[in-house]
């Protein structure tokens, strides 16, 4: 007679809600880029950052099926987090642009290929936005100059989305038509 039945049947279960998670997680955010019309790199970014979060949850209750101590586990995930915490806190930015990344993605009405003014009082940056990758922007600005920005930076300065013709374009058409 098995000795484990409860937890076998415990974890095939938590395998099918982890495998079905993953497939309706990817398809929302399939569905959310196409609706945003989402560059692919930025959409395996959030991919990859989702499937983290659903394996971590997984394999913590996985080892609570299995007979880990709550006490012990507690401590565990606490010493985990500590050590996590004091890293991050050591290079906060890394956090924070993979966080701006994952808001740029959902709610910020910024795309590959606009052109965008950064509103900064010391540098006019005005150009092209050629990439977002997890922790930067990249933009070509009008003076053709390839500027790299921290998402982090991007979240915190205002970003105002111009028209799709470039200041070399205006210029050209206002002289076409004198």
């Amino acid at each position: 007679m098995l000795h484990y039945k409860q937890e076998l049947l415990l974890t095939l279960i938590l395998v099918a809600t982890i495998i079905l998670t993953i497939l309706i997680t990817k398809r929302a955010i399939r569905r959310f880029s196409f609706v945003k019309a989402i560059d692919v790199n930025r959409r395996k970014i959030i991919f990859n950052l989702s499937y983290l979060a659903i394996y971590i949850t997984g394999g913590s209750l996985l080892a609570l099926i299995w007979g880990v101590d709550h006490r012990q586990f507690a401590l565990f995930i606490s010493s985990i987090l500590a050590v996590l915490g004091v890293g991050f806190f050591a290079q906060w930015s890394i956090l924070s642009n993979l966080t701006a990344s994952v808001i740029l993605f959902f709610s910020h009405p910024l795309r590959i290929g606009d052109r965008i003014r950064i509103l900064d009082k010391d540098f006019d940056w005005t150009g092209r936005v050629k990439d977002i990758t997890g922790f930067y922007l990249f933009m070509k600005t009008d003076d053709g100059r390839d500027i790299t920005l921290p998402n982090a930076l991007v979240i915190q300065k205002g970003i105002e989305i111009l028209g799709e013709k470039s200041i070399e374009d205006e210029q050209n058409d206002e002289e076409h038509f004198d």
